[in-house]
């Protein structure tokens, strides 16, 4: 498969507000700085000397739709775990002083939380950056749509897979096309109203919007969108081995290529939307250089207050590292000083595999 994607832009957040959160954040809290500190200069070893830098928060791990693509599709009732509450958000923000950025959502839909935006609220006001994904179905609840911007949250992805009703609703399965546009259109236009445009729209390429993704761009344009990553990895090892099946058929990274993406640059060009790309060709390798930077950076919290080694894995039912309500000692921990040794020495764990080069 040719390695096109180094000659694809990539997304990135905002360089000049991310900076200026960072900058905020090292001012009003110096324990965050001298932690970042010892991140950076930190030679990876199993041991470490500084809390994590980054989080996956998953706030609910449940959701309305069903999409074709997703392992939630699989749970009973859409849902694994209870919801996470506003007081374990706020202690585990409170202690995790190293904390520079959060991504607040995992395998479920944020806005089903009535704690979510008062949540984004939270780390905002202690000058975390901080990035949620949303399938746009809830933004006109309760004008969700503007309370999400109002609460200053620095990126909100909304997962737009198809450019058509048809399309659309057949991948994201529970889903009305007509409300998602109207909710994205609303949430644009009122981001544009108080100048700030913090969405991004972002598309799973897949087998069954392949053939529209120019309608896509055109839609996203139309919907006020400023911003759209295609992404495409599929693979999610959320997914138990029996599904994982369904995803390699529905893949189509085999297929696409430059010619596809510089059409897609172009057409976004003549829209006036940024149009960048996501997909991991460059996999993990077993020398210290190139390691997967999880064990060493960051970790996904669930709903139940579970540690997950990654986004990739997500669901702690299929790994877990320990107890997320004392997540500091759980970092420093005899079974997290093992899971990094593994990487370390080449040993790389069962659950981590298909991330590196055999």
């Amino acid at each position: 498969m040719e390695n096109y994607s180094i000659n694809l832009p990539k997304p990135c957040p905002d360089p000049d507000l991310y900076q200026s959160i960072l900058d905020s954040g090292f001012k009003q809290f110096p324990e965050r700085e001298n932690n970042y500190k010892k991140y950076k200069i930190h030679s990876r070893t199993s041991k470490v000397d500084y809390l994590p830098v980054k989080l996956d928060i998953e706030n609910v791990s449940r959701c309305n739709y069903h999409c074709t693509m997703c392992s939630v599709s699989e749970w009973h009732k859409l849902t694994r775990a209870r919801d996470m509450t506003m007081a374990e958000f706020k202690q585990l923000i409170n202690e995790q002083y190293g904390l520079i950025e959060i991504k607040i959502q995992g395998l479920g839909e944020p806005f089903l939380s009535k704690d979510f935006i008062p949540m984004v609220k939270y780390a905002r006001e202690r000058h975390l950056w901080v990035r949620s994904t949303t399938n746009a179905s809830l933004l006109d609840r309760k004008e969700n749509y503007k309370n999400i911007i109002d609460a200053d949250i620095c990126e909100l992805q909304v997962s737009i897979d198809g450019g058509t009703k048809e399309t659309f609703e057949k991948i994201r399965a529970g889903s009305r096309f007509e409300k998602v546009v109207k909710n994205s259109t609303m949430l644009n236009e009122y981001a544009s109203k108080i100048n700030r445009h913090r969405t991004r729209a972002w598309t799973l390429v897949q087998r069954d919007n392949y053939h529209e993704l120019e309608n896509i761009v055109s839609l996203c344009s139309n919907m006020g969108f400023k911003r759209l990553t295609f992404s495409l990895d599929v693979e999610d090892t959320a997914w138990l081995e029996k599904e994982r099946a369904h995803i390699n058929e529905i893949d189509r990274k085999e297929t696409f290529n430059l010619d596809i993406a510089h059409n897609l640059l172009d057409i976004g060009e003549n829209k006036g939307i940024e149009v960048t790309f996501w997909m991991t060709f460059d996999k993990y390798q077993k020398n210290p250089d190139s390691l997967c930077p999880w064990p060493f950076e960051r970790a996904v919290i669930s709903s139940d207050m579970r540690v997950v080694p990654c986004c990739m894995i997500a669901n702690p039912d299929i790994y877990e590292m320990g107890d997320g309500t004392d997540f500091s000692s759980t970092w420093h921990s005899n079974t997290y000083n093992k899971f990094r040794q593994l990487h370390l020495k080449g040993h790389i764990p069962g659950v981590c595999k298909k991330c590196y080069k055999n």
